[in-house]
Parts: structure tokens; C-alpha cells; sequence
């Protein structure tokens, strides 16, 4: 049995009569750039979302620089962040000017701790590396991040606060849609995505129309009218054709993210009792995760890796080498060592295949091929 990491064939089987209309519609319009389809589609994810404004640009990397130039970061300021994340987080705040300061993971979520940043707060008051002017959370894997606490850090110390919530749309945090609690929040629409376009594209929303303005003006190289640009923006446009196959699927949104829930709880039932094993964390009251990736840390992490693809089962490392240690960074000056958990979590963790087209069969398939590395036969 083959079972891929991701089967995005699957995936448009299931509603590619939709798919062809949104494109076919797109095409007989011949309006490409902007215009109808990314405003109804902006339109349709401010409303599922709760939110005034929903911002489409060309991707989520796009969408996090944005917003923070958008909230006026720049050369000289501070952005606290987790370097166990996607180069796109670190990466937007180094394009703006500014400089990525790195605190430690929890190490139960992979999120950000609140209590090291705090530390690093703290730490920057004593001895100053920057000026700090906001938190980037990530909601990795599609948990959602600690944010009662990093919005109260982020009130205290005068900080704006930026969601990457990149790998979480649809999740909840007490009530609330990730991406949604904050200055802005940012979803990237990459096709492996919970909601994934077919090629790149983004999308910041936020509550305040000053700023959704100044977003909009900064996609569309920092112009309000064609050819007159007030400021220094970019080309990141969200095009007509993504727009119109994200309008398509996000009616599915809310069964997909079902879907994954049950079947990380299945994964969750029949995995439990491994010695080997640490499971993603247990849902906490309020909180609603959509399980973008289900993350497993295993001993002898690349051994079960190698294992499973001679059973042709596809894995992932979500990821092997934290940002504070890649050699872009290196001039920051962090060193092995100062990320403990981060650079732990890189050693040991491995997402296992979860879609919301995995089979009951495969799903099995994959349990029976874990618990066998593990000399565990399968529980009955």
C-alpha cells in the first residue's frame, strides 16, 4: 500500500465540478489581476473569519511583512518570535529591517512561551538589542498559540501583535478564530494547506480600517490610485484565479478541519500507549485545533522515518533545523544550544499522513507500521 504524506488528487476528486466553474468563470471574464473574485473572496473569509477587513496578497510571506510594515516596523526594531517555525517568520521581519528575537518554545505545543518572553522582555530592558515593537506568534501545526497571555505580555510592554496563523484557519482559541485576536492576522493559501489555492497566495485581516487601507495600498507598489504611490509598496496581489478556487473550497473548510480532528484522535487512540511516542497535546478547554500537521516526537525519530517509507508510507520533518541555527542567521549571533526545546523538537519530531481523504484503511495501515518499529503488535 502506497499512502502519500499528502494526496491532493484526492482532495479535487471530491470537487472538481466546483473547481472547473470557479476557473471557467475566471476565464470568461478574462480579469486576472485583483477585481471581482479576490473581493468576494476577501468578502467571504472576513465573514467566516468574524473580522471587518481580510486583505488578499500573493502569499502568506507577503502577508506577514506586510502587516508589519503596515504597523510601522522597521530598521532598529525588535520582533519576538519562535525560531521553530517556517523560514517566512523570521524571514518577514528581516525584510522590514528589523531583527528577529528568538524565545524558546513549550515544549508540550511547539507555540511560543509566554513565560520566556516574558524573560526576554525583561532581559532587552537590562541590556537592549533593539527597540521592541511587536510578537509574531505562529499557531504551528495548526494548535493555536498561548494568546491570553501574549496579548497581556503584549499590552504591558506596549507591543503591537502579529498572528502567523499561516497553518491554522478555522481553529479557535476561547472563542475566537485564530488570526482574528490581534493587530493582524496572517494565512498563507499554499496548496498543502488546510485551505490551499493551486499555487501561492495569502491574506491579512484585521479590525482596524486605517490599517486595512494602508495594507491595501502597500499590495499595489504603495498606491491609491494608478500610477501616484504615496509610500513604498510591493507587487503581492492576490490573482482572480486563486481567488476564485479559494472561494470554491472554503465552503468545505469547516468538514475538512472535522475530519482531521477525528482522525488525529484516531491516530491519538491507537498510538497512545507507545513508550517511543509523545503525542500532539490534548485539546485544553477553549481551544480548538485544526491539526494542519499531526506531529509526533519519536526516539529514534529517523529510524521510524526510513521505516515507514520502505512501507511506502510518506512522513515529513516539520523541521530540521530551527531558524536561530540557519546560516542566514548566523549574524544575529545565537549559537547551539541557547534554543533548547526548539533544537530538541527539530532532532525528534514526524508528522504522519493526515488529510481529510486518508482512508480508514490507510490510517491503519500507517498506526500498524508504527507500532511494529516499536515491536508493539496493533491493539485489538
Amino acid at each position: 500500500m502506497k499512502i502519500p504524506f499528502l494526496d491532493l488528487k484526492a482532495q479535487f476528486n471530491t470537487i472538481q465540478g466546483d473547481i472547473r466553474s470557479a476557473l471557467n468563470r475566471v476565464l470568461d471574464s478574462q480579469n486576472f489581476i485583483l477585481g471581482p473574485e479576490v473581493d468576494q473572496f476577501e468578502k467571504q473569509v472576513a465573514s467566516y473569519l468574524g473580522v471587518p477587513h481580510a486583505v488578499g496578497v500573493a502569499s502568506g510571506s507577503d502577508a506577514l511583512y506586510l502587516a508589519l510594515v503596515a504597523l510601522g516596523v522597521g530598521p532598529g526594531d525588535g520582533v519576538i518570535t519562535t525560531p521553530f517555525t517556517f523560514f517566512a517568520t523570521g524571514g518577514s521581519i528581516v525584510r522590514t529591517g528589523a531583527r528577529p528575537l528568538f524565545v524558546d518554545i513549550d515544549p508540550r505545543n511547539y507555540n511560543l512561551d509566554p513565560g520566556k518572553i516574558a524573560e526576554l522582555i525583561e532581559a532587552n530592558r537590562r541590556n537592549p538589542r533593539a527597540q521592541l515593537k511587536a510578537i509574531m506568534p505562529v499557531h504551528i501545526f495548526g494548535q493555536p498559540a498561548e494568546m491570553g497571555a501574549i496579548q497581556k505580555l503584549a499590552r504591558t510592554h506596549g507591543l503591537t501583535v502579529v498572528e502567523d496563523a499561516c497553518q491554522a484557519i478555522g481553529a479557535h482559541y476561547q472563542g475566537q478564530k485564530v488570526g482574528t485576536l490581534s493587530e493582524f492576522g496572517c494565512f498563507s493559501f499554499f496548496p498543502s494547506k488546510n485551505l490551499g489555492g493551486f499555487g501561492d497566495g495569502g491574506l491579512a485581516v484585521t479590525g482596524d480600517p486605517g490599517l486595512a487601507q494602508k495594507l491595501r495600498r502597500l499590495r499595489v507598489h504603495g498606491s491609491d490610485r494608478k500610477y501616484h504611490h504615496v509610500e513604498m509598496g510591493i507587487n503581492s496581489r492576490l490573482d482572480a484565479l486563486q481567488a476564485a478556487v479559494l472561494s470554491a473550497k472554503l465552503p468545505y473548510l469547516d468538514r475538512w478541519n472535522e475530519a482531521r480532528r477525528k482522525k488525529a484522535a484516531a491516530y491519538d487512540q491507537a498510538l497512545g500507549d507507545l513508550p517511543g511516542l509523545v503525542l500532539p497535546p490534548a485539546p485544553q478547554k477553549g481551544v480548538e485545533p485544526v491539526y494542519h500537521l499531526y506531529v509526533i516526537r519519536a526516539s529514534k525519530r529517523d529510524g521510524l522515518e526510513k521505516f515507514l517509507g520502505t512501507r511506502g508510507i510518506g512522513t515529513g520533518v516539520y523541521y530540521p533545523l530551527p531558524l536561530h541555527l540557519q546560516p542566514c542567521f548566523a549574524g544575529l549571533g545565537y549559537k547551539e544550544g541557547e534554543m533548547p526545546e526548539s533544537e530538541r523538537a527539530s532532532r525528534e519530531v514526524l508528522a504522519l499522513p493526515l488529510y481529510p481523504e486518508l482512508t480508514e484503511e490507510q490510517q491503519t495501515f500507517v498506526i500498524k507500521s508504527v507500532r511494529e518499529f516499536y515491536q508493539k503488535p496493533a491493539l485489538i
